[in-house]
């Protein structure tokens, strides 16, 4: 008998139970340990999961409808990846950030989206560069429609699509991991610029670029956009640390 599976890290207190969610769906068998980390990990970038908060392994395990080993195991997954902490007897918690870690996976960005932007100037297509301006299309009709929560999506999509054209599968995992990391933070903040029309017009520049193959043009435009969107993510972050913790 396996006694670890007995005595759960993330057991509710005194063994009470614990209302269901309502976040999360019963699964299939194949895979689970990875279905149940993908389910937790869209909770937490979409807020319903807000920074803190307690995985209740026997809470969870009853929503998905396993035993608890998979959770625990999709707990240490998502632990491996940055998005849950864990605590001696305590169990797993939802990781909360703080203003420097998105200043970081910022800083990251930069470094990592020009490499893949000049690896594109001479590896992109013309319906790849038709993909990236529809997707700039898309965010200004999201903009008239108010519909932030999906601008924002396809913001991601088109920084993916540009790390994407540039032919280099391990460049595009580490964007796909950091993009995770930077749909929580920007969850919690709710917007990315006062106007929602600037989102999509800072994209302009880039595209651009990639049209002419200027590479020199392409490293500002990249840099530039990304700087103001660090500045822009980073000031929100902060003010709104600020007021939840006085």
């Amino acid at each position: 008998m396996d006694k670890q599976a007995d005595q759960p890290e993330m057991a509710a207190a005194n063994g009470e139970d614990e209302p269901a969610t309502g976040v999360f769906h019963t699964i299939s068998s194949t895979d689970l340990v990875t279905q149940i980390a993908r389910q937790i990990t869209e909770a937490i970038v979409s807020g319903s999961l807000r920074p803190g908060a307690r995985l209740t392994e026997l809470q969870l395990s009853r929503e998905f409808g396993t035993s608890r080993a998979p959770v625990r195991e999709a707990a240490r997954l998502l632990e491996s990846q940055g998005l849950v902490v864990s605590s001696p007897r305590r169990g797993f918690f939802v990781r909360t950030l703080e203003p420097q870690d998105l200043h970081d996976i910022y800083e990251l960005r930069i470094g990592l989206e020009v490499h893949a932007a000049l690896l594109a100037v001479d590896r992109i297509t013309e319906p790849e560069l038709d993909r990236l301006q529809r997707q700039i299309q898309k965010m200004y009709a999201l903009a008239d429609e108010g519909s932030l929560e999906q601008q924002i999506m396809e913001d991601f999509t088109f920084h993916r699509l540009l790390c994407a054209a540039s032919g280099n599968r391990r460049l595009l995992k580490v964007y796909d991991e950091l993009a995770t990391e930077m749909r929580c933070g920007i969850a919690l903040i709710g917007r990315l610029f006062d106007s929602a029309h600037r989102l999509a017009e800072t994209h302009e520049p880039v595209l651009d670029a990639l049209r002419e193959r200027n590479a020199e043009k392409l490293t500002a435009a990249v840099r530039y956009h990304i700087v103001e969107a660090q500045h822009q993510v980073v000031e929100l972050f902060t003010e709104i640390r600020r007021r939840t913790n006085p």
